[in-house]
């Protein structure tokens, strides 16, 4: 949410109180110091990857790995499920024949089938592949470490400036959580995503977190005094917080973010053609991404896509059915966006869940008598899963590892929630060995394991 506090009274009407002041997704004020984040910022501004951004495609719940992007015509028929396999417009890679529109598209993206964290548990199983580390689950669902798009953009803020950097449309949020395993945890709530939180889908979505502050007129606003000393007065009531280190910029992009033009066009999803909606998808899911995909390219680092209801224990089929056909349009329109638009060497997209599901299909029984739950369907599994990447200076039409002929686990590469969060961060132009402190004042690094996947490097 973004907050800015400039009246009176000790609290919002929201409850916030005044040390909520502002929050924005924008590079923080945190554990490390300002010297860091501004040399951090100035060699990823040196980089070949300066101007690239990413959109995550979250799929909360799980896909079926085999159900997607890694089919297994050759195993017995509980293993290999209801639909056929599609050969794609690159030799030897084969996917869901519910996934058409992408079968025309696959030399622009790769798949990762060898991913793996072994959990089982949806709580453990998200924050590793959003943190990269485990060490929660269902009794104990607290995050522990920040999503790695946070860790980003702390280091990064804005490609441009007026403009969030992390966002989440229409939320972030993982396992019903808000924000979930996608907050900034000890690098500070300025780190939060920005959330929409509207369907985008909607004829009448807005975003109200732009609104300005109840009372504050922008004639008011843009008198650039008058703004410096609304800021004075929350400078004293902070009570010399560490935070205010970097008053100056923080002020500043906070300044821009509400006056400017820039982010208000960005999140006016209506100014986009009606034909450029539909090849997205009008549902939520694919308004969504278009709207992300706006986003990126007015100047924001991070846009996470919520999809949720991918838990399909039971009428696996119909659910599927339902939901591919969404992804497959909102993936295939952003794809095609991004090429038409010269975008698709500077924003990465990712498409992943938690984890995979059970090779082997379940009858429906869910622990009781067959069928009683509903037709079959499939359980968690984080033995392997797969991942679509895209974009932003990766390799197209490459397939990275394998899984065994019944999808069980890796068979060739196997690959680690730090394989791709390595490549994610090299791709933006952050260091995954920077460190950042804890609550404890400890220096944790950005990420503890794992390497980039050479064979994405373009």
């Amino acid at each position: 949410m973004f907050r800015l506090s400039l009246g009176s009274a000790g609290r919002y009407c929201d409850g916030a109180s005044r040390r909520s002041f502002l929050q924005i997704g924008m590079a923080g004020m945190g554990s490390l110091g300002m010297s860091d984040i501004l040399r951090a910022k100035a060699q990823a501004g040196s980089s070949s990857q300066a101007e690239t951004s990413l959109i995550l495609i979250w799929l909360d719940g799980g896909p079926s790995h085999m159900d997607t992007y890694d089919p297994k015509p050759d195993a017995p028929a509980e293993y290999r499920g209801i639909w056929n396999h599609i050969p794609t417009n690159v030799p030897g890679i084969d996917i869901t024949e519910l996934f058409p529109l992408q079968a025309k598209l696959a030399d622009r993206y790769s798949l990762v089938r060898s991913v793996h964290h072994n959990a089982g548990d949806h709580f453990t199983a998200g924050h590793w592949m959003l943190t990269g580390r485990g060490g929660v689950n269902g009794a104990m669902k607290a995050q522990k470490y920040p999503f790695f798009g946070a860790v980003a953009t702390k280091v990064l803020g804005p490609r441009v400036a007026g403009m969030p950097a992390f966002v989440g449309v229409p939320y972030s949020m993982s396992i019903g959580i808000r924000p979930g395993y996608f907050g900034g945890h000890y690098l500070g709530v300025e780190n939060n995503p920005f959330e929409t939180v509207g369907d985008p889908n909607n004829d009448n979505f807005k975003v109200q977190n732009l609104n300005l502050a109840q009372g504050l007129n922008l004639d008011r606003l843009t008198e650039r005094r008058s703004l410096t000393v609304h800021f004075d007065e929350v400078r004293r009531l902070m009570d010399k917080s560490k935070a205010m280190q970097t008053t100056d910029q923080f002020e500043q992009e906070a300044y821009e973010l509400v006056t400017g033009a820039r982010a208000r066009d960005a999140f006016d999803i209506q100014q986009e053609t009606p034909e450029n909606r539909e090849r997205y998808g009008r549902n939520s899911w694919g308004q969504s991404v278009l709207l992300a995909r706006r986003l990126v390219e007015a100047g924001s680092t991070i846009v996470t896509c919520h999809f949720g209801g991918w838990d399909s224990h039971w009428d696996h089929q119909a659910r599927m059915e339902t939901y591919l056909p969404k992804v497959d349009l909102a993936v295939s329109g952003l794809l095609n966006d991004l090429k038409e638009r010269g975008l698709d060497e500077k924003v990465m997209v990712v498409v992943c869940g938690e984890f995979g599901r059970t090779p082997k299909m379940n009858n429906g029984g869910n622990g009781g008598a067959p069928m009683s739950k509903g037709t079959p369907g499939r359980d968690h599994w984080g033995n392997a899963l797969s991942v679509l990447m895209a974009g932003g200076g990766l390799k197209g039409g490459t397939v990275v590892g394998a899984t065994n002929k019944r999808g069980e686990h890796p068979s060739e590469r196997p690959v680690r929630p730090g394989d791709l969060h390595h490549t994610i961060l090299r791709q933006l132009g952050v260091d995954p060995s920077m460190n950042f402190l804890n609550h404890a004042g400890r220096p944790i690094p950005a990420v503890d394991h794992g390497a980039v996947i050479d064979e994405l490097i373009a």
